[in-house]
């Protein structure tokens, strides 16, 4: 169905098209001047879907490419540290303890004599990591329990959403404590570097999830009111074949956004369990290690607070900001 609009448009194009057929017959040497212009026209004629238009619009948000580049510079650094530091983050020499930055140590010495430029080069690794595997857990577990509860409804929809306020009124730093207890319990010694980061990945997966599902559920129920949906079911499909064939292509916007927001608060999460010694420890290099060390020198050496605390700031912004032009691209209202 096209509006008036439409309409006019393709009376003028079929009136242009007359008049260049009339130039053609008077003037047979622009033919295929007129051919070329015709063929040069038809892809624009294509129409872009919503991540065609979304993608189109981030490329000019310049809180996009800022975002963007930051995050690329973080991700290289985590992924070749070597190459930004290529000393050893726990070397150290107590000759050269807590001295302020020079030219041979851009960022100082912590109280042990350690580089702070090489521990916050090669601790990026470790908080990022936990940060993009708590997302991935987090969104999985959300997204699966939204879902169903968006799709079938009735009791199952009320059962799922009552549980999910469990973990929504228990305080993260409450439950973290108690599950991160029960981890270690019987434990001797510091455990494993694997065994502490999978620790606080399931943590944080295991407390975060019911944010997603209620995004999730949400974007579910909206869809399965779709016309799309409707004609599935008359046409005999299986739940499951309308659930990820139809329903959850078209749920994926907003959990996408969350789960760009998230990254960064979960970076902060993992800093702050182990600035409470419940997260990441030794001979683990993380952002928030560093600052739980630099607490006793806040005053005396305030660069061993600086540095690690600026990073890590600067990661959460720089995942806050693409979630935001991310939000605002696949928001039709804001265009």
């Amino acid at each position: 169905m096209t509006n008036p609009g439409e309409g006019q448009q393709s009376t003028l194009s079929a009136g242009g098209a007359a008049e260049g057929v009339e130039e053609v017959r008077n003037s047979p040497q622009q033919h295929g001047g007129a051919g070329g212009s015709d063929a040069e026209s038809k892809p624009q004629e294509k129409q872009r879907g919503l991540w065609g238009d979304a993608w189109l619009d981030l490329r000019r948000r310049p809180l996009f490419v800022i975002g963007g580049v930051i995050v690329l510079l973080l991700v290289a650094i985590a992924a070749f540290p070597g190459l930004f530091a290529p000393g050893d983050p726990n070397a150290q020499d107590l000759t050269l303890a807590r001295e302020s930055p020079s030219a041979e140590a851009w960022f100082g010495y912590d109280a042990l004599g350690r580089d702070i430029y090489t521990r916050v080069i090669h601790g990026a690794r470790a908080s990022i990591v936990v940060g993009v595997l708590s997302t991935l857990l987090t969104v999985l577990i959300g997204s699966l329990v939204g879902l169903v509860a968006g799709y079938f409804g009735n009791k199952t929809d009320s059962f799922l959403a009552r549980f999910a306020e469990i973990f929504l009124g228990l305080p993260f730093v409450l439950g973290a404590i108690v599950i991160l207890s029960v981890f270690n319990a019987g434990i001797e010694g510091s455990p494993g570097m694997v065994r502490v980061m999978t620790q606080v990945i399931l943590t944080i997966g295991v407390l975060a999830w019911p944010i997603s599902m209620r995004i999730m559920r949400s974007a579910a129920i909206a869809a399965k009111q779709q016309d799309y949906v409707k004609a599935a079911k008359a046409l005999g499909a299986s739940h499951g074949r309308i659930i990820f064939k139809h329903v959850l292509p078209n749920c994926v916007a907003p959990v996408m956004v969350y789960a760009t927001i998230a990254l960064g608060q979960y970076i902060g999460l993992e800093a702050t369990l182990s600035y409470l010694g419940l997260g990441l420890q030794d001979p683990v290099v993380s952002w928030g290690m560093m600052i739980s060390d630099s607490q006793q020198y806040i005053i005396s050496t305030p660069h061993m607070l600086l540095f690690p605390a600026g990073f890590l700031v600067i990661t959460v912004l720089a995942f806050v900001m693409l979630g935001d032009a991310v939000r605002d691209a696949l928001d039709p209202k804001q265009r």
